[in-house]
This record gives C-alpha cells, sequence and structure tokens, in this order.
C-alpha cells in the first residue's frame, strides 16, 4: 500500500505545473550559487597564485643583487644592502603565509570573504603585519554573497513548506481524503508516504545539480568526496526538520491558508530573525574593538616607540643580554638594532586592544554558540561552513600558524641583525607551510550542529504522528 500511495502521489506531483516551476526555480538558484562559489574560489587561486610570483620574483631579484653586492659588481647602499638581515627580514625577503581554499569551499564561501587568507611576513610586530590585511569591498560585504549555502538555508526550506503546507488539508478541502481513507489505509502511513516522496524529490534534486554545477565549475570531487558526502547528509537533516515542521503543522487539521501563513511565519523567525537578535545581542553585550581603532593603536604605539628608541633599546638589552654582541653600548646607535627594540615595544602596547579584542569575539562567540540551537539556519550555516572549510574554525588554525611562523621568522633574522651578520643566501630563510586541522575536528564540530537539527526534526515527526489520531477527516 505505502508503494501504490507514492506511485499515485508521484503522478499527481508531476502533473502539477506549479511543482515543476519550484523545481525550475530551485535548480536555476543552485545552479548561480554553484558557480558564484567556484568564481569566488578561483579568484582566491588566483590571488594566491600572484602572491607566490610576486614572492619568487622578489626573491630571485633580491638574491641576484646579494650576488652582486659580494662579487663587487655593483655597490649598495648601507641603509638598502641586501645583505642586511633588518633590510631582508622588514622590507625584501618576505614570504606570504597562505591558507588555500580546501577542495569543497565552492560550496559555501562563509567567511572567507571577510576573514584574509594570506599575510606578508616581515620582523614588524605581529599586530603590524596582521592589521595590515585589507578587507573585501565593503559594500559587497554588507550586501553578501549569493551561494550554494544561502539557497540551502534560506530557499529550500521555503520551497520545502510550498509543496507542504497541504499536505493534508488540500484534500480535505476538496472531500477526498475521506474517501481514500475508506480504503484499507491509515492516515500516518498517507502521510508518511506524501512526505517520504516530497524529501527524495528535494534530495534528488539537489544531489544531481549540486554535482552536475560543481563539475561544470571545475571543482574537484575525487579530493572531496569524504565533503561531499557529509555535506549532502547535512542537507537531508536540514529538510527532514522543515518536512517534520510541515507535518507537525498539518497534523492539526487546519485549513491550508492557515498552515501556510503559520509556517511562513515560523520560517521567518527561525531563519531571519532569530539569527539577526542573536547577532545583535553579541554585538551588544560584548562589542569589539572596530578595525580602525586597531590600526590607530598600531601607529600611535610605533610613533611614540620611535621617539624612544634608545630608552627601548636600553630595556631590551636587560631582558635579552645575550643578544648585546660587542657591547652593549656599541650597538645604541645602530639604527636596525633599535627597530627591533621598538617593534617589540610596539607589541607590548597594542597587545591589551588585540587582547580585548580576542576576549570580545570569544565572548561573542560563546554567546552565539549557547544561542545557535534555537535556529535551524544558524546550526546549518556553521556546518556548512565547516564542511566546505571556510568557516572560523579553520581560519582560527591557520592564525594560529601564522603567529607560530612569525615568531619562527623573527627568531632567524633577529639574532642575525645583533651580530651585525651578512646574509648569503636566501635558501634557509624559514617557509611556512599551512597544515590543514585534523579532520575529526570538522567532523565533530559538524556532527554537533546536526544534531541540533535533527533532534527538534525527529520530535516534529513524532509531534505531528500523534497528532494525526485526533485528526478531523470531515
Amino acid at each position: 500500500m505505502f508503494r501504490r500511495i507514492l506511485a499515485h502521489e508521484w503522478r499527481m506531483l508531476t502533473s502539477d505545473a506549479t511543482v515543476w516551476t519550484l523545481i525550475a526555480i530551485f535548480a536555476l538558484s543552485i545552479g548561480y550559487g554553484t558557480l558564484n562559489g567556484a568564481r569566488w574560489t578561483r579568484f582566491q587561486h588566483d590571488a594566491i597564485s600572484q602572491a607566490e610570483r610576486e614572492e619568487r620574483d622578489r626573491l630571485a631579484a633580491h638574491q641576484a643583487t646579494i650576488v652582486a653586492a659580494n662579487t663587487g659588481t655593483s655597490k649598495v647602499s648601507p641603509f638598502l644592502d641586501p645583505r642586511n638581515p633588518e633590510v631582508a627580514g622588514r622590507r625584501l625577503a618576505g614570504r606570504y603565509a597562505v591558507m588555500p581554499p580546501a577542495p569543497l569551499a565552492a560550496l559555501s564561501i562563509g567567511q572567507s570573504d571577510l576573514l584574509p587568507y594570506y599575510f606578508k611576513m616581515t620582523t614588524d610586530a605581529k599586530e603590524t603585519v596582521t592589521a595590515g590585511a585589507e578587507l573585501e569591498n565593503p559594500q559587497r560585504l554588507l550586501a553578501g554573497r549569493f551561494d550554494l549555502a544561502f539557497v540551502i538555508i534560506y530557499l529550500y526550506p521555503l520551497l520545502i513548506l510550498a509543496i507542504s503546507y497541504n499536505l493534508l488539508s488540500a484534500e480535505k478541502e476538496q472531500g477526498t481524503l475521506a474517501l481514500v481513507l475508506s480504503q484499507p489505509v491509515a492516515l500516518r502511513t498517507l502521510a508518511l508516504a506524501k512526505v517520504t516522496l516530497r524529501l527524495l524529490l528535494f534530495l534528488a534534486t539537489i544531489g544531481a545539480l549540486a554535482t552536475i554545477a560543481l563539475l561544470a565549475a571545475g571543482v574537484d570531487l575525487g579530493n572531496g568526496g569524504v565533503r561531499f558526502a557529509l555535506w549532502f547528509a547535512a542537507v537531508a537533516v536540514y529538510g527532514l526538520f522543515w518536512f517534520g515542521l510541515a507535518s507537525a503543522v498539518a497534523s492539526l487539521g487546519r485549513p491550508s491558508a492557515t498552515n501556510a501563513m503559520t509556517l511562513a511565519a515560523i520560517w521567518l523567525a527561525l531563519v531571519v530573525l532569530l539569527p539577526s537578535m542573536f547577532n545583535l545581542l553579541a554585538t551588544t553585550v560584548y562589542p569589539v574593538p572596530s578595525r580602525v581603532e586597531m590600526v590607530q593603536a598600531v601607529r600611535e604605539a610605533s610613533d611614540e616607540a620611535n621617539g624612544q628608541g634608545s630608552v627601548l633599546l636600553s630595556k631590551y638589552y636587560e631582558d635579552h643580554p645575550e643578544l648585546a654582541a660587542g657591547g652593549a653600548e656599541q650597538a645604541m646607535n645602530d639604527f636596525n638594532v633599535i627597530r627591533v627594540a621598538v617593534n617589540a615595544e610596539v607589541e607590548r602596547r597594542v597587545r591589551p586592544v588585540m587582547d580585548q579584542y580576542g576576549r570580545q569575539l570569544v565572548a561573542q562567540q560563546s554567546v552565539i554558540d549557547r544561542l545557535r540551537f534555537l535556529s535551524p539556519a544558524v546550526l546549518m550555516q556553521d556546518a556548512l561552513n565547516d564542511i566546505s572549510g571556510t568557516g572560523a574554525g579553520r581560519h582560527r588554525h591557520f592564525m594560529a600558524q601564522v603567529s607560530a611562523y612569525h615568531e619562527t621568522w623573527r627568531g632567524y633574522f633577529v639574532p642575525l641583525i645583533f651580530r651585525k651578520a651578512q646574509l648569503s643566501t636566501l635558501a634557509d630563510i624559514p617557509r611556512f607551510r599551512f597544515q590543514d586541522e585534523p579532520f575529526d575536528r570538522t567532523i565533530a564540530r559538524v556532527a554537533t550542529a546536526l544534531g541540533g537539527v535533527l533532534l527538534p526534526g525527529v520530535a516534529l515527526f513524532v509531534f505531528g504522528l500523534r497528532a494525526l489520531r485526533r485528526y478531523k477527516v470531515a
């Protein structure tokens, strides 16, 4: 009987022009969102390639000037000597620390257009290095980007509700529901068959169209096969929640118009209003210092520190006596050595602003983490970002590596500066090698988010099935 109901429902759906119109709109949205995400990913790859070419050409030119200076074939200014470790470490030999896009980054742009994904490393204060990364076009950031995650989070539920709001009420209003139930079929079986067919129809449409769009956009699904399977599971869980909601509302026995208004109001609250309220609450209770304030703090600290260079150097030698090669008195007037002390003072003065920024961000995230279980849209956005490698977790992992690389970079050049050594080659300067975070961390975060969507969805289905016992057919 279940199969017979499925076959009947399939004939009814395929004969409805409205259903095909919705599927066509959904297909176009999936295609455009995927291609837009792939376009942004290609932009990132191109930007990284350009940075790598610039680094390669700059280091090659720097190495050539070192060779020319050593052989005496060219004269160089003492302040621009390519062999000077301060000149090389701060200006000419900086390497890039890069976080490449994940294999399935096209599925969700996430925060990748907001958070910087490469830095040029120097011996300057770390805050100066990271604050120099400019953001994207503010207007583009304000409007956001239309990607596949947007389609799944916002449009997918709307289309589910559009073909499910009259799940039982349509036949009840037409007077055919009592006739159907006069056959040896239970109302629960009828409702489950209707939901099952619609869910399978959506999943098949999403899976096929997303795969075709990704392949057309040049995304290598071979390297991201496991992540794509996890993404598809997340889409299935999210769809299950909204079908559970539609079933629960349908089981109350209200008219189709009432069901439509109720579901639309719930969608608006869960997908639009609650996420906005969470963000407003977090930013109001724990305001983060603005980027302008951070940049201004770096500049003020740098200006003040530069005016106290000799005093700062004296204090630096007190903390690092092992670096006073040749005597501290002789080095007190060394410009390059003074700059190291100035950078250390800039870091000390800017650290309170950066620490406050970090604490407020952690507090904001803590608020969102506690409230996000009230909105399946927030949970789904987190899950899709983590699966696609565009979330905050992967970027935090990258920034930890940038900090470690900055320490390694300065640990290489600073001793050379204090010894007044000269570079003969750039082959030994530290390189950055990005190590992606363990996949089990991603799975743990995604499982937590999907669990927060799945459990309410199952509860809604159970509520709907129980409520059908009291459903008035006539």
